[in-house]
């Protein structure tokens, strides 16, 4: 008994110093300097608790993405969870972590698979904010997977970008100053994630190196919009030096006449590019007998054909033809006398029309001969499918091949759609106002017919020469009309205020806020809150911050996006006379403080 007696005191002894060594790796410790700072109550801090690191590697096997979910959880998370999750996410990065306030919203608003796994952690849904803060005390997350989620990054791709033996952002401190470089540039960080996918090596640049590379692209007469829009869509721009292949690109359409930013307003986030191709495609339109006026208007009124595919579109309806029997001398007569098929959804139309033919079982030579007399017509018209020409004739793929036959014109009336389009258009209410807004929308890089172009007729409000009215008082601002059209593109609501409210908040922007107009560029929503709301929170913040409890220079996103109880937690509260001054602001707005 006496020896069973001696065991049992040994093993409760061993237990407490198990719990003790627990608690004194793991418990969250407070420096001289955080003890100094809760006996001053006039000292503001954004941080609190510390995780420290005793010597021993937490490595990122630990990872959310490997770690396998409760066998009690049904993987559905509600939205209060997530909403409660993502708060926890926010405070635990920019409190805990110390991750800046627009950095530590993002990555805690945009990664919402990371939140659910994260979620799926606890034993319940109950009390989510209580469980998951105590989750995270005491079990530091991989900071680098809802970083890259938010940037964009599918999830299931996360594990081969994960970094070895890294589990905190501030500890891969070129990645962050060179994420932080593109964010400052005006790079939409959702668009980053790509950027790092295609060019990972731009983020382990040296200090200064990459603001060194975007600005050797604005010094080739550039704007900022479209060096954001070109590096967003092609990071490899970014790795080396200058490339030649893109210089030349600019060259040809310099002496086409076309200005360099051009380019900018055209290129899309779902394409690549490749540049010595679009550099042959200008080379084999000038061989085939186009003028350089011919194809400064030919690309101005169609842009897509050299920047979609990089050119590909020229080639292929070259090779068409080559296909049908066409001599090269012919196929190249027929480009440079019939210019225009290369505009609008005229490729498209002559390739679909080439097809049918060859759907219903007419010859090589007879689709040939068509192709060569009426390119223009079958350029110009929609045709529609073999299956339902035949069905409305009540006729088969060969008897519709013999009416063609004897007479190729057939084609276009019993083919062609133009008669349901004309009848759609003469339905619409007010014809010459929708061609107006079109025509502008045009101008802006819509492409014409387009779903995108039919969405847009929607989210605009007001009549072409009003919204026409609007952009140019963003241009006579003083921003690049470039600039201004990617503003309109990502923001359209911008263009559905009136021209006195534009310039009333361009005006605050400068005079009253102090800060730069290329700013817009950055956070174009900025323009789309009221007054009031601008008033009231730079009002207060600039009291914060010369009272010293807030950073200076904070971006336009940082005060105006966040919702109003972040911002009075983060803006108001962190002072003691911060809510009256917030009740004070509320009530007379900036003017009177500034």
């Amino acid at each position: 008994m006496l020896i069973l007696r001696y065991h049992k005191r040994v093993l409760t002894f061993s237990k407490m110093i198990t719990q003790l060594n627990h608690l004194l790796f793991f418990a969250p410790v407070l420096s001289e300097k955080t003890i100094t700072q809760a006996h001053n109550p006039s000292f503001v801090s954004f941080k609190s608790r510390l995780f420290c690191n005793y010597g021993f590697d937490i490595h990122p096997r630990a990872s959310l993405i490997e770690s396998p979910q409760s066998p009690t959880t049904s993987g559905r998370v509600s939205r209060n969870a997530r909403t409660e999750a993502q708060k926890v996410l926010f405070d635990y990065l920019h409190c805990t972590r110390s991750l800046g306030f627009a950095d530590a919203e993002y990555i805690s608003k945009n990664s919402p698979h990371f939140l659910q796994d994260l979620i799926l952690k606890l034993d319940s849904e109950k009390d989510v904010a209580r469980s998951l803060t105590k989750y995270l005390r005491y079990n530091p997350i991989n900071e680098f997977e809802p970083f890259f989620e938010s940037l964009g990054l599918p999830p299931s791709e996360l594990p081969s970008f994960l970094p070895r033996h890294l589990m905190f952002l501030s500890d891969d401190h070129l990645m962050l100053e060179n994420f932080h470089v593109l964010c400052n540039y005006g790079i939409p960080r959702s668009k980053i994630g790509k950027m790092y996918k295609e060019a990972r090596e731009v983020f382990a640049y040296d200090y200064g190196l990459l603001a060194s590379k975007l600005r050797a692209y604005e010094d080739l007469g550039l704007g900022m919009g479209t060096v954001i829009k070109l590096v967003s869509c092609c990071p490899s721009l970014l790795i080396g030096q200058i490339k030649m292949e893109f210089f030349k690109v600019l060259e040809k359409l310099s002496k086409l006449g076309i200005e360099k930013d051009w380019i900018g307003g055209y290129i899309s986030y779902k394409s690549t590019y490749n540049w010595n191709r679009l550099v042959d495609t200008v080379d084999f339109l000038a061989k085939v007998g186009y003028t350089e006026i011919q194809m400064h208007d030919l690309f101005k009124s169609n842009p897509s054909l050299l920047l979609e595919d990089s050119g590909k579109k020229v080639y292929v309806l070259f090779g068409r033809l080559v296909k049908l029997g066409l001599k090269m001398d012919e196929a190249y007569s027929i480009y440079k006398q019939n210019p225009v098929i290369l505009s609008g959804n005229y490729v498209k139309n002559i390739l679909r029309a080439v097809d049918f033919l060859f759907e219903i079982g007419l010859g090589t030579e007879d689709i040939a001969g068509i192709v060569s007399h009426q390119i223009l017509l079958l350029g110009s018209c929609t045709l529609k499918g073999p299956k339902t020409v035949c069905k409305e004739l009540k006729v088969g793929k060969e008897g519709l091949c013999l009416i063609i036959r004897d007479d190729p014109s057939k084609l276009f009336t019993l083919a062609s759609k133009s008669k349901l389009k004309s009848s759609e258009q003469a339905s619409c209410q007010n014809p010459a106002k929708q061609m107006e807004k079109t025509a502008f929308l045009l101008k802006l890089g819509y492409v014409e017919n387009s779903d995108e172009l039919a969405k847009a007729l929607k989210q605009f409000r007001g009549r072409g020469d009003q919204l026409q009215e609007r952009f140019d008082c963003l241009v006579n601002a003083g921003l690049d009309c470039h600039v201004v059209t990617n503003i309109i593109r990502h923001a359209p609501m911008v263009l559905n205020q009136s021209k006195d409210v534009i310039q009333e908040k361009i005006d605050c922007l400068r005079n009253c806020l102090g800060y730069p107009l290329h700013t817009i560029a950055a956070f174009p929503v900025y323009l789309c809150y009221n007054m009031e709301r601008i008033n009231t929170r730079f009002s207060m913040y600039r009291w914060l911050r010369d009272k010293g409890a807030a950073k200076p220079n904070l971006s336009l996103s940082t005060v105006l996006a966040c919702s109003d109880a972040r911002f009075v937690k983060y803006f108001v509260d962190v002072h003691p006379e911060g809510p009256s001054m917030w009740e004070s602001c509320k009530k007379h707005g900036l003017h009177n403080h500034s």
